[in-house]
């Protein structure tokens, strides 16, 4: 391991001094001048890669000897943030092998585990407008040198872009992984007292950017800036002779983007809610689909908290049968990344609990667009239901023709009142598909009601009426009282990925 550190030491060096010996001495001795530090130059003339994370990159590599102490002064560009000279809440770090290392200790304390990790880096504003600025006054100093046509066709690479080529491979090696696009981030954020200032500055700058003239350029890569002539007091001249007395504070902290958990749900027990129940600090029921469901996920996967989502609801004395309810499962910051087998485990987990209450089927890892695919499946879907009823008179036999001749019946429901204290008084037009009746042996007055509805139709209003705030129902329909005495979901018609 260290041999092969080593030889790729001496590849960075190697890379450095070719890079060095191709860019223009006077230009580099003005800015180191300005009291500008050596990665900052190297982005200014578009250089990339590995050699910004070269252990060795100091002034002296840019201008031996040093004409001045640059090494313990901070950068009038980056602000120290290219020097790794920036303060924490508990130390200052200024070597350029500890950010990586206490970086790397960090995650490996938190016990995250991932394949790949990405860097999120953000800054004070004012650093975009320095670089505004520099470029300004290199373009009226350097504009028509050659060195300089030629550097606007690569461009100036970002501070953001910069750290994170001297910050990457040395946290490939430490983490054991590759960088890429994945779900665990390290996120790193730099402040400054600056930043205010920059803010009025930045816009300054961006104005001056609109009223630029016809003709400058205005390629991909280039940071905007204005001209001015080499004598003139402007402001960004004033800017770049400031000094940086102080450094930047420093915060990291790593996380995971949400992982999405989608399937369906069965629910057996009449004194289970869908969601976590609780009035004047007493519990309604005996569980929750959502603590169920989403408690067993959260803890296999190690997270920090979850968001439980569902097509629709059924009340807590409703069973939910059939195919199942469509469901989502947000987990945040999950320790521990889940394969396909992995979830099919917390699937029989889940299916395994003793009292059987609830359980899932086709369960999946979903994309973060699973949320808007059910909802957009939720405005369409049909709802089956099976109830029993129970009539003031007995059935005859014209009734099951009634009921079942009635197709895609339009069904006018005021807002019930058993929620008009949660929900606004309004009046909906819902649609009834399809019904029949199924007897059952031995009674004349019960009997089973199928029924097929569109999704927020009142079942429990559309068969006994709600006090005439239900129209047409059941009772109305066969002529008398009806009341019902249990209700389940028996299938839910959606056509999206929880199919």
């Amino acid at each position: 391991m260290e041999k092969q550190e080593q030889s790729e030491g001496d590849l960075g060096d190697k890379e450095l001094e070719e890079v060095v010996r191709s860019l223009p001495s006077d230009a580099v001795k003005e800015l180191l001048s300005h009291g500008i530090c050596v990665r900052c130059i190297l982005r200014l003339f578009g250089v990339q890669g590995r050699v910004y994370a070269t252990p060795s990159l100091s002034a002296s590599i840019l201008q031996p000897p040093p004409t001045q102490n640059h090494e313990s002064q901070l950068c009038t560009l980056c602000l120290g943030i290219l020097q790794f000279m920036f303060s924490t809440d508990d130390e200052t770090l200024v070597q350029n092998d500890d950010l990586p290392r206490l970086i790397a200790d960090t995650v490996k304390r938190q016990d995250y585990r991932f394949d790949s990790f990405s860097l999120e880096v953000s800054i004070p504003p004012i650093i975009l407008h320095n670089d505004n600025s520099l470029r300004s006054y290199m373009k009226t100093k350097y504009g028509s040198q050659p060195w300089f046509q030629e550097n606007l066709h690569i461009g100036c690479i970002s501070t953001k872009d910069a750290l994170k080529f001297s910050l990457v491979h040395p946290l490939e090696n430490l983490l054991e992984c590759k960088s890429g696009m994945g779900s665990f981030r390290i996120r790193l954020t730099f402040s400054h007292t600056k930043a205010s200032m920059g803010d009025d500055k930045c816009s300054d700058s961006a104005e001056s950017c609109k009223r630029r003239k016809i003709g400058e350029s205005n390629i991909v890569g280039e940071r905007p800036f204005r001209s001015s002539l080499p004598n003139e007091s402007s402001d960004c001249s004033k800017f770049l002779l400031e000094m940086v007395n102080e450094p930047c504070h420093f915060t990291y902290f790593c996380y995971r983007t949400p992982f999405y958990f989608g399937g369906r749900y069965l629910k057996f027990s009449r004194n289970v809610s869908q969601t976590r129940w609780i009035i004047d600090d007493e519990r309604m029921g005996e569980a929750s689909v959502e603590e169920i469901i989403g408690g067993n996920i959260l803890q296999a996967c190690q997270g920090d908290s979850f968001k439980f989502h569902a097509a629709g609801r059924e009340d807590i004395d409703v069973r939910m049968l059939g195919s199942g309810r469509p469901f989502l499962i947000e987990v945040q910051n999950a320790c521990r990344a889940p394969s396909e087998l992995f979830v099919k485990d917390i699937e029989k987990m889940i299916n395994n609990v003793d009292n059987n209450l609830v359980r899932v089927k086709n369960l999946k890892l979903v994309g973060s667009d699973g949320w808007n695919l059910m909802r957009e499946g939720e405005a369409e879907k049909q709802k089956q239901y099976a109830a029993l009823v129970w009539i003031s008179r007995p059935l005859k036999d014209e009734d099951f023709q009634c009921v079942s001749s009635l197709k895609d019946l339009k069904v006018l429901q005021r807002t019930p009142i058993r929620v008009l204290h949660r929900r606004s008084p309004l009046e909906r037009e819902k649609i009834i598909h399809w019904m029949k009746i199924e007897t059952i042996v031995g009674s004349s007055q019960y009997f089973l009601l199928h029924l097929c509805t569109q999704a927020g139709t009142y079942i429990k209003e559309f068969v006994h009426g709600d006090l005439g705030r239900t129209h047409p129902s059941i009772g109305s329909i066969l002529g008398c009282r009806a009341e019902i005495l249990q209700l389940d979901v028996t299938d839910i018609k959606m056509e999206c990925f929880l199919t």
